[in-house]
């Protein structure tokens, strides 16, 4: 890709992210103008046509896990003497501050019944843990706002702020009242309702991934740690293995170790089946071995025997903070053929920074950078790459059993963001980072992830 077509494609994103801002609700003044507060609603008095009371609202009902991008109330939940029944939204006339008006003097009431997708507002979600996806942080909601929208009323917003649950605590006159410089807009959530069960899994997927795709692993790591244990587990159910597995490898490992230790072992072993090599590997040291002899044997046999020869290598050694993630080319090979190859493994652009080339016998030649790789000839032979390098000398390698600090100490020397790890046969078997071998030697600090070329 181009720098120019980058920047164009750069541009043309935040384009997109401007108009999806400006398309929102919240971002409308009549809309603004017209929020109903749900903390204030609830409790507040629903009336007939006539003017007559009816009863007091307990709850809203809403759609949302459906299709819509500001789900619909479907209707009330109402307490009429010592009953609760269920009041359908097309009867509903208006909805204001702390007061419903019915269209009719006649009422309709019916038990409820929950439909697929369907939540109350108040008890599932007014309270609760979401997910503000502009913001990236975990926050709980204070209070829901709805408003009329086209022909029906929806819920467009949710407030976090502090002086919310401070109003809230107040007279019941203070409860009603809006907050709009407060609002987060709907679009901007992902909500975590745990009593929304019952609705297909692909409509809760659809609006859930909506608003969580656009999150980088670190963001979605950050959320996790910060969600509790049900809530972590239903948005590890949301993500893609592969999305899911990028945002563990970049959690804190006490805080993966719980996740891990959380989930049910055959999603955990699916998790773990689809980390890096060398992040599984991390993952899995710090489990009990009937823990981790649970989710091996719960994994593809070549994925889990990969894993057990990498347990093998001590903790604190080349071996044990390697990925065994190389691309590997021969002399007689082309640049633009090993440049194929380095594509097919877009998805692992963050354990790859050089292509190693080895000759009939497997045995390491030189070490090519992806830098060196990408500004030679297409038609090159990779042969010449390897006698152009040699005139600086011989690749740095460690062994398995080598120390971290010596193979930090050789890492600087070389001025090299990786290093490999090779048999006594100087056949290469492995990778060592140098954010890696930071994390293993500097556990204190946190993760740390360098730039790489292919990012």
């Amino acid at each position: 890709m181009s720098v120019n077509t980058l920047l164009m494609s750069t541009s043309a994103r935040l384009r997109d992210r401007r108009v999806t801002l400006e398309r929102r609700a919240t971002a409308s003044k009549t809309v603004r103008t017209s929020l109903v507060s749900l903390a204030g609603l609830i409790g507040g008095p629903v009336t007939n046509q006539a003017g007559e009371d009816v009863g007091r609202v307990v709850d809203v009902v809403a759609r949302l896990y459906g299709e819509e991008s500001y789900p619909p109330v479907t209707g009330l939940i109402l307490r009429i003497g010592g009953r609760h029944t269920f009041l359908a939204a097309d009867t509903v006339g208006k909805v204001q501050a702390g007061h419903v008006r019915l269209r009719t003097a006649r009422v309709d009431l019916r038990d409820f019944a929950r439909r697929p997708g369907e939540v109350l507002l108040g008890k599932d979600v007014l309270d609760h843990q979401l997910v503000d996806v502009d913001g990236v942080q975990v926050t709980r909601a204070a209070d829901l706002y709805l408003a009329p929208l086209v022909d029906k009323v929806v819920l467009v917003g949710v407030d976090v702020s502090m002086p919310t649950l401070l109003r809230r605590l107040g007279p019941r006159r203070w409860q009603a009242r809006p907050t709009p410089e407060r609002v987060l807009d709907w679009q901007a959530v992902a909500p975590f309702a745990e009593q929304a069960t019952d609705g297909p899994p692909e409509v809760r997927l659809r609006a859930s991934r909506a608003a969580l795709h656009r999150l980088r692993p670190a963001d979605l790591a950050d959320i996790l740690e910060d969600l509790g244990r049900v809530e972590r587990q239903q948005l590890l159910g949301w993500l893609e293995p592969e999305q899911a597995a990028d945002a563990l490898e970049e959690m804190e490992p006490a805080e993966l170790e719980n996740l891990l230790r959380e989930a049910a072992p055959e999603h955990a072993a699916r998790l773990v089946n689809e980390m890096e090599p060398d992040e599984a590997t991390d993952a899995l040291r710090d489990l009990t071995p009937e823990e981790r002899e649970s989710l091996l044997r719960r994994m593809p046999t070549g994925q889990a025997a990969e894993l057990r020869r990498l347990l093998s290598h001590r903790e604190g050694t080349a071996g044990g903070a390697m990925t065994t993630l190389l691309v590997t080319a021969r002399r007689h090979e082309t640049v633009a053929e090993v440049r194929g190859r380095v594509a097919e493994h877009a998805e692992h652009r963050t354990e790859i920074d050089a292509v190693a080339v080895v000759d009939e016998q497997d045995r390491l030649l030189c070490d090519v950078a992806l830098f060196d790789l990408a500004v030679a000839e297409d038609t090159s032979p990779v042969a010449d790459l390897a006698v152009w390098l040699a005139q600086f000398g011989p690749p740095v390698t460690v062994h398995p059993d080598t120390p971290l600090a010596e193979a930090a100490d050789q890492l600087v020397a070389a001025r090299a963001s990786s290093l490999l790890v090779v048999d006594d046969s100087d056949r290469p078997i492995g990778r060592i980072l140098a954010d890696d071998l930071l994390d293993a030697m500097l556990p204190e600090r946190g993760r740390l992830h360098f730039r790489r070329f292919l990012q």
